[in-house]
């Protein structure tokens, strides 16, 4: 069981039901349509991980500002592939239980990430070319 800290205590958090023991199966192409979300962020979260490679390795620049750009994607795309997954279970329980599907926070901070990676490469960029 996973614990939530309160005042330094360890409270016990109740486990949820598997997915199979919850509501009952929707249409075979909800559950379909969501795995290839979830595939997608997965594929994103990849990129976002080659993409921070690539800029330490082959970035002509600063290094301090390349190595950021670098560790700022990696990280993300690790926290991506992490949160894609309970994404695609809180939509999977949701379809099971007719509850309105959940939202979620993770494509504004995509968008936000790669927002600063672009104006970091560009950055970059302007350096080389004027250095």
């Amino acid at each position: 069981m996973r614990g939530v800290d309160v005042a330094g205590l360890t409270v016990p958090r109740p486990r949820q039901p598997r997915l199979d023991d919850v509501g009952s199966a929707p249409d075979y192409r909800f559950t379909l349509a969501n795995e290839r979300t979830f595939l997608a962020w997965v594929r994103t979260a990849l990129a976002m991980m080659a993409g921070g490679v690539a800029v330490v390795q082959f970035v002509p620049g600063l290094d301090a500002l390349r190595h950021a750009l670098g560790i700022l994607l990696i990280v993300m795309g690790g926290l991506l592939s992490a949160v894609s997954y309970r994404n695609w279970e809180r939509a999977e329980r949701a379809m099971r239980t007719g509850a309105p599907l959940p939202r979620s926070t993770v494509p504004r901070l995509v968008a936000s990430v790669i927002t600063v990676a672009a104006v970091a490469a560009l950055a970059l960029t302007v350096v080389d070319l004027v250095g």
